[in-house]
């Protein structure tokens, strides 16, 4: 396939999930974090899930010492201008990158300086790399709804200013759409685009519901749409793209294989499936490695490839002008 040379887009990275683990082992040692290891190599351990990890909750708690350092300023906009020139490096030429504001304010830091900061960081990898970002602010489902109307509220503001979205994310249960209906029903009356995760770990009916209650535009992973008929005919008919993330469903068990992942079914049915990391740090993982293991297991070509590309570029929540300079790429 050649990926490495050809433009790519990335529609659903988390930043927490994607440090360098170089930048993160320095700055849990100057945030003096005793983690008990003295070398990178073991301190990739402590971020990245092992291969026999068991489950999305095990998957999740790779995200603790991110958390931890990602608390001022200085760190958050130098964590996301890295992930910005690391993804420009892959030929990356989009990316929207999602997070949540609230897992970052216990130093103190205002919702506004949390935002503010990620945004700087996009803005000063944009002048200085081939690549544009835009900013998907997550909810997290094991938060009261009222935090969800917080991130909803304060976010609207910095609509068009380097935020595009709202997202819920963390772990799934049954009916979680009903829980956050209102304040997802409110971003979309502000302005926002929505994506959500659903259908990841097996309740197929969360696809169903994401898009008839939360009107999503997107969904994050939907790996068993196909278990809900309803939510799969829908997916279709409103050309609802899906991200998906081959190597982090396999980790999280969502599928036992990248063979065994329903992507392809989906792909050659008419549903726009878009490939993506999830995770680069926690999966180490990138675009290139995605597109390297889909094509040596022969599960999609490189005609695939373009036609997936066009799809994440119409699924994009990217200015009409940022669009038309992304087709022209291919």
């Amino acid at each position: 396939m050649g990926v490495v040379g050809l433009p790519k887009i990335e529609l659903h990275c988390h930043l927490d999930g994607s440090v360098r683990p170089e930048t993160l082992f320095e700055l849990s040692k100057k945030e003096g974090l005793n983690l008990g290891v003295e070398s990178i190599e073991e301190f990739r351990k402590l971020v990245e899930v092992p291969e026999n990890c068991k489950s999305l909750d095990e998957y999740l708690e790779k995200f603790d010492i991110a958390n931890k350092v990602m608390q001022t300023k200085d760190n958050l906009e130098r964590i996301t201008y890295e992930l910005m020139e690391d993804v420009a490096q892959d030929n990356v030429k989009y990316i929207e990158i999602r997070f949540a504001p609230l897992l970052h304010i216990n130093k103190g830091l205002t919702f506004e300086e949390i935002v503010e900061s990620v945004i700087c960081g996009i803005k000063r990898a944009e002048k200085e790399f081939d690549i544009y970002g835009n900013l998907i602010l997550s909810c997290m489902r094991t938060m009261p709804v009222e935090a969800c109307f917080q991130v909803v509220e304060k976010g609207a503001k910095y609509i068009g200013k380097g935020v595009v979205a709202i997202d819920l994310c963390s772990s799934e249960r049954a009916n979680f759409p009903e829980v956050f209906q209102e304040p997802i029903n409110l971003a979309k009356k502000l302005g926002y685009r929505i994506t959500i995760h659903a259908g990841e770990t097996g309740i197929g009916e969360n696809v169903l519901k994401s898009i008839e209650l939360l009107d999503a535009e997107r969904i994050g992973h939907g790996v068993y749409s196909k278990d809900c008929p309803e939510a799969y005919k829908l997916l279709k008919e409103k050309n609802i793209a899906l991200e998906v993330c081959p190597t982090s469903n396999v980790h999280t068990k969502a599928v036992v294989s990248y063979e065994e992942h329903p992507m392809k079914a989906y792909f050659e049915d008419g549903i726009k499936v878009t490939i993506n990391t999830d995770n680069m740090t926690v999966s180490n993982t990138d675009l290139n490695k995605e597109y390297t293991i889909l094509e040596d297991k022969n599960i999609f070509t490189e005609e695939d490839y373009k036609q997936m590309y066009n799809y994440s570029v119409e699924a994009s929540f990217a200015s009409e002008d940022i669009k038309n300079k992304l087709r022209a790429y291919i």
